[in-house]
């Protein structure tokens, strides 16, 4: 194998090897939106993270593909580990509630500092909005964090709920369509989450080759 060939082959194997990390502070469901994307399922009693790492590979269309996310602490007592999941991840997604302002203002400190990590004002990132389904709660203008984030970040925004399974499957191809995954890659993944049925407990295989969870 030539150097040309090579390099093309280590291309495609970054390609469709990605890694995302969730950002956010405690309590807003960065663990439940990994959780109802990976497993379809809820939670409702929260649970402390420190630091979890999923790993699931699935052949989509004769092409592997190795999907890294990185669930962390809401804690801001690990900063180091904080800063090198940043610098090893390709996408980011920063997760607020709606009901608490407190964690939007978290996800500006967490931006500028990917920023500063990443060295690259053009670094994926996908603010999320979670708990929409805590309508009489919230207190966060979905109005004014779009103008925030796509008119003045130059970001993605979604808003979503991981217990009523709303936009988590958008907000997820969102990270992988600007993640290293090839386009025609990202959107298919997603659509073989979406053909799973909503009134089974048990979610059917999806070719997943290899899956493992670190904490």
């Amino acid at each position: 194998m030539d150097s040309s060939q090579a390099n093309k082959s280590l291309e495609e194997k970054q390609r469709t090897n990605v890694r995302l990390v969730f950002l956010g502070a405690a309590g807003v469901g960065k663990t439940a939106l990994i959780q109802r994307f990976l497993k379809d399922t809820f939670e409702p009693k929260h649970r402390r993270t420190v630091e979890e790492l999923h790993r699931e590979e699935y052949e989509v269309g004769g092409v592997k593909v190795t999907i890294n996310i990185m669930d962390t602490s809401g804690s801001y007592s690990f900063p180091a580990m904080r800063r090198l999941s940043i610098q090893k991840s390709d996408a980011f997604a920063l997760v607020y509630a709606v009901n608490d302002p407190a964690s939007l203002e978290a996800v500006k400190s967490l931006r500028d500092e990917i920023l500063e990590v990443k060295e690259d004002k053009y670094t994926p990132i996908v603010v999320i909005g979670n708990k929409i389904d805590c309508h009489h709660e919230r207190k966060v203008s979905s109005e004014d964090v779009l103008s925030t984030v796509e008119l003045d970040w130059k970001n993605s925004f979604v808003e979503a709920s991981a217990k009523d399974n709303v936009n988590v499957l958008e907000a997820f191809r969102e990270l992988l369509q600007q993640a290293k995954l090839p386009g025609w890659l990202s959107p298919a993944l997603c659509r073989r989450r979406e053909t799973f049925p909503k009134d089974r407990k048990t979610i059917p295989p999806m070719n997943k080759t290899n899956s493992c969870l670190i904490s």
